[in-house]
């Protein structure tokens, strides 16, 4: 999968989440979940759940602690995707 088909899957996910309508629409790489989006860390949660679903992949706690930006979250799903 490309990394831009995981970023629009990555946007259907974050869409119900997100507080700032701007910086979505620009979302890239390096946007920021937290910072650029305004997401909180409750919906973070919700977001790593929902990836996990999508893309039947299992993300451990490590990586949670990492996937703060669209890029970090895009290296963890093709990382975890190599290794199933």
């Amino acid at each position: 999968m490309t990394r831009e088909k995981l970023i629009t899957s990555l946007q259907k996910i974050v869409k119900p989440y997100i507080q700032d309508q701007i910086a979505f629409e620009n979302l890239n790489e390096e946007t920021d979940f937290i910072n650029d989006l305004k997401i909180n860390s409750a919906n973070l949660i919700d977001i790593i759940l929902d990836l996990e679903d999508e893309f039947d992949i299992e993300i451990d706690d490590e990586s949670m602690e990492n996937m703060l930006s669209v890029k970090s979250a895009i290296d963890i799903i093709e990382n975890k995707l190599a290794e199933s």
